[in-house]
């Protein structure tokens, strides 16, 4: 008998059913650092490996002489298929547990990371960045369903925020790390150093993580899994969520594509190194994402949601500036909002779904990585097509879009009140 099933079964002799012990995770107890520290470094990896070539698109396009719509291709092959297999992935999470699918999907993802360097070609390289997306899959919806499943529910939204946390300081770190490295040795030492950062991120992860205690298997047999899927896309709640974790991304996904050709080129000018540098306003997500249960405490859901897309939006309109001060200040409310406005969405998602969690989640984390990809092709077009102009256009018509959905779920809440009411 495996060693989870026996501590369950002690667990259930010492307290009759009629005691209902709840023995899921809180900050505090045992084991909730661990686990907390443990995923944060898989957000860790997960992020900085996913964009590990953004900062580097101006190196690229010049090594392979491609415009900067060609070379966004990197990024959105690596989130597009992430999209495509998250859901499948969520499957054998059902079926052979949150934690074993973390580990063979890292362990993957950090084996490609080392061959990425080594590419002959833009096509190769592209075509290992969406291998690589693929098996980076397994992570965020089999995280956040680890989660729901082992964290109380009052302090789930404090733990997916802390995981979230995690991605922005992959991404952060990443970024950074590929600027300078880059600018002395090239893109392709700095991607290999990111693979090395993952690497330690992953064995770190696997001999941190807890033993999952409340884990159920689930079917793997087609019908069953397409039924829970349509049942949660049935769910006005959740295609809500789902849409507006789709469109924070694509803002986000076509700023940080496109930022480092707009400060790489006049009037600002920077060297590699720099723009690499200004990734470290990630910071300010990492805050923004671990407070956003209060944030929803104080506010509600829905209000939270309407702070981080007017924050989001603020920072759209000032990054238009051509003072980099100001520019600056833009990315760091981009992405402040951002950052908030998913961990309220993505955790929002793990309540709603009484059952087919990992579904649920996966369901969330492929819209949320569809937008990645369309952010990233959309904003370089709408660059090419019209400057910084044009994807500040297009990040703003998706935040228009969040305040639009989450206007119809404030009306559909009152509706059922006045229901309930009557």
């Amino acid at each position: 008998m495996p060693a989870s099933t026996e501590a369950s079964t002690r667990v259930d002799a010492a307290f009759p059913a009629s005691a209902a012990v709840d023995t899921r995770l809180t900050p505090g107890g045992p084991g909730y650092r661990r686990m907390s520290f443990a995923l944060f470094l898989a957000g860790v990896a997960t992020f900085a490996l996913l964009y590990s070539t953004q900062a580097l698109l101006p190196l690229i396009s010049g090594e392979f002489g491609v415009a900067a719509s060609e070379a966004s291709w990197t990024v959105a092959a690596a989130t597009g298929g992430l999209a495509l297999f998250v859901l499948p992935m969520s499957a054998f999470s059902e079926r052979f547990g949150r934690r074993t699918v973390m580990t063979a999907s890292l362990a993957v993802a950090v084996t490609v990371g080392i061959l990425v360097p080594f590419a002959p070609s833009l096509p190769a390289l592209v075509a290992l960045r969406a291998v690589q997306g693929a098996a980076l899959a397994g992570l965020p919806a089999s995280a956040t369903a680890y989660l729901a499943e082992e964290v109380r529910p009052k302090a789930l939204v404090t733990a997916i925020g802390l995981f979230v946390a995690g991605n922005s300081v992959g991404g952060m770190s990443g970024r950074v790390i590929t600027g300078w490295v880059a600018q002395e040795w090239g893109w392709r030492v700095a991607v290999g150093v990111i693979g090395a950062l993952a690497v330690a991120c992953a064995v770190a992860f696997r001999l941190l993580l807890p033993a999952p205690r409340h884990f159920k298997p689930g079917s793997l047999k087609p019908g069953v899994l397409l039924g829970t899927v349509r049942e949660h896309l049935a769910d006005p709640l959740l295609r809500r969520l789902y849409a507006i974790g789709a469109l924070f991304m694509t803002v986000f996904g076509g700023v940080y594509t496109v930022i480092g050709y707009r400060l790489t080129e006049a009037p600002f000018s920077l060297p590699q190194g720099i723009v690499g540098s200004i990734f470290l306003v990630y910071l300010v997500g990492t805050v923004s994402a671990s407070t956003a249960g209060r944030l929803v405490g104080r506010l509600g859901r829905r209000g939270a949601l309407y702070a981080a897309g007017g924050t989001t939006a603020a920072g759209l309109l000032l990054s238009l500036a051509s003072s980099l001060p100001l520019v600056l200040l833009g990315l760091v409310l981009i992405t402040g909002g951002f950052f908030a406005g998913h961990a309220v969405a993505s955790s929002a998602v793990g309540k709603t779904a009484t059952h087919g969690r990992a579904q649920a989640s996966a369901l969330y984390q492929s819209a949320y990585y569809i937008g990645s990809s369309a952010g990233s092709t959309v904003g370089a077009l709408a660059f090419h097509a019209g400057g910084w102009t044009g994807t500040v256009g297009v990040g703003l018509l998706a935040v228009l879009g969040v305040v639009s959905i989450t206007v119809l779920g404030t009306r559909a809440a009152r509706a059922q009140q006045r229901l309930a009411t009557a």
